[in-house]
């Protein structure tokens, strides 16, 4: 299963959308090897199992602002103006899992799997990254004191390797 759907393939079909990690029914029902209009009768047969925060139909602005995001159709539609007939759903991580226990089919699990492993590699890289970001700034915290404490000696040292200032001497007869 591993050769038939790569990790870089599932990652390149997860998409952010309302602050949440979403993969869409039509490049869902590709990868499951099903239409799409069957994915869904099996998610609407079971629709307790799918609430708002496993699965959401995207609005037509949405669809539109995004479409250039996750190329819904052929660039053969494409060019002849063709939109979407239908609003594609987005399934969150839970909604994906949930979609193992209405799809009956060895793909379906063996799919699964792959897709809740990239889901997590996803995770790992995300908080890698927060990781290193708090690294960052942190070092850039100490370099800018660091900075600071470097100007300042600095300026100590050229203070100390100015030539001393001259007392001039007054011209004529002085009395102190």
């Amino acid at each position: 299963m591993k050769e038939l759907i790569p990790e870089e393939l599932i990652g390149h079909k997860i998409f952010l959308l309302r602050s949440q990690k979403v993969m869409l029914s039509l490049h869902l029902a590709k990868l499951y090897g099903v239409q799409v209009k069957v994915l869904m009768q099996a998610v609407k047969r079971n629709n307790e199992r799918f609430p708002e925060d496993f699965m959401f139909q995207l609005t037509p602005k949405e669809a539109q602002s995004s479409r250039s995001q996750f190329v819904t159709l052929n660039n053969k539609d494409l060019k002849r103006g063709k939109n979407l007939k239908y609003l594609p759903y987005a399934f969150t991580e839970q909604g994906v899992s949930m979609l193992s226990s209405v799809l009956h089919s060895k793909r379906a699990v063996q799919i699964n799997i792959a897709i809740m492993r990239t889901f997590v590699k996803l995770r790992q890289i995300l908080s890698n990254n927060k990781e290193l970001a708090y690294k960052l700034e942190e070092l850039e915290r100490k370099v800018s004191m660091h900075d600071d404490n470097i100007r300042n000696i600095f300026e100590a040292i050229r203070q100390l390797m100015a030539p001393p200032e001259k007392l001039k001497r007054r011209i004529g007869f002085h009395i102190d």
